[in-house]
């Protein structure tokens, strides 16, 4: 089965009682025990998860002998914004493990954050690895190499033997088959799941024992849901409109998170759009029985004429709740 196959309308965009435009996908919401109570298209397809992927990459990276915890853990963990902290953060990392912002080898990139960037290009700055956004995961994969003693030079490669561990506990966590490696935006290796798989191991990490890793990346990202984004960004304030989430955006419209309990979602946008995945994140915690007035505030995305208030993208789910 291929993405495009069986993909169903997600969310609609409707100005001024018009639908303007449909974005097809896929989607699955999970209870406690892993059963599916909310099903969209065809979640069992393989596809790449993106910076979804991210908790999941740093909890191998602690089993495999990393120390880190707290806002450095959630940095390593992230797709930061490149405010000023997060750049000092993935220096931390580095300096912790004896190196510096040299040995990094994601794509060099201005941040993320608006303000960030202008004042990175008033002050003349080039394109760096270190204000890239994902800094602060190679900062880790590094320090992961030293402390076992591994080449640092090739970390990247899919078969280097930091790759391999986090190869293997994106199989284990995910209960999915690698079935194609990629290379993801920033340089680094990345590995296919399905939706469903992806929402497992979100669980995995929600429910995890506070002393395992897996705990460790839950605990990092509860407590500071901004150095896992940054200002303004809408997975910092799922974060800290949901007590106890756990969550996760990723380029090209996909997006996970769970809950204390293992409750947990997945989706993926197959034109790649960020614009309904506000509405379809909400709308799916609501479904699980955790919405809220602030929840529903995060999920909320206008759609604009002349500047005001002329229309909504609505989320079109629940057609299968319970399949």
């Amino acid at each position: 089965m291929t993405i495009e196959q069986h993909a169903v309308p997600l969310a609609r965009v409707v100005r001024n009682g018009v639908v303007e435009s449909v974005h097809l996908g896929h989607l699955v919401g999970l209870d406690g025990s892993g059963a599916t109570v909310v099903r969209e298209g065809a979640p069992g397809v393989t596809f790449f998860p993106r910076s979804s992927l991210k908790p999941v990459q740093a909890a191998a990276m602690l089993r495999a002998g990393l120390d880190l915890d707290g806002e450095l853990l959630a940095l390593a963990a992230s797709s930061h914004s490149g405010e000023p902290a997060h750049r000092e953060g993935a220096a931390r990392i580095l300096s912790r493990a004896g190196l510096g912002p040299d040995a990094l080898q994601n794509t060099p990139d201005l941040p993320l954050d608006p303000d960030a960037a202008a004042a990175w290009r008033a002050a003349g700055s080039p394109p760096s690895s270190l204000a890239q956004n994902c800094s602060g995961k190679h900062a880790a994969m590094l320090a992961t190499c030293v402390a076992n003693g591994w080449d640092t030079a090739g970390y990247r490669d899919p078969d280097h033997p930091l790759q391999q561990a986090i190869r293997g506990h994106v199989e284990a966590l995910t209960g999915d088959a690698v079935e194609h490696v990629a290379v993801d935006g920033c340089g680094a290796p990345l590995f296919s799941c399905t939706v469903t798989g992806l929402a497992r191991a979100f669980a995995a990490i929600a429910v995890a024992a506070p002393e395992t890793p897996e705990g460790r990346v839950a605990a990092a990202i509860r407590a500071n849901p901004w150095w896992l984004g940054g200002t303004n960004r809408e997975v910092t304030r799922f974060l800290e409109a949901v007590p106890g989430l756990i969550a996760k955006d990723g380029a090209d419209g996909v997006f996970a998170a769970a809950l204390p309990d293992g409750r947990a979602l997945a989706l993926k946008i197959l034109d790649g759009s960020a614009r309904p995945v506000p509405p379809l994140v909400t709308a799916t915690l609501t479904a699980l029985g955790a919405g809220s007035p602030e929840l529903a505030e995060v999920g909320r995305v206008v759609v604009r004429g002349h500047g005001a208030a002329v229309g909504a993208v609505e989320p079109s789910i629940g057609s299968s709740a319970g399949v």
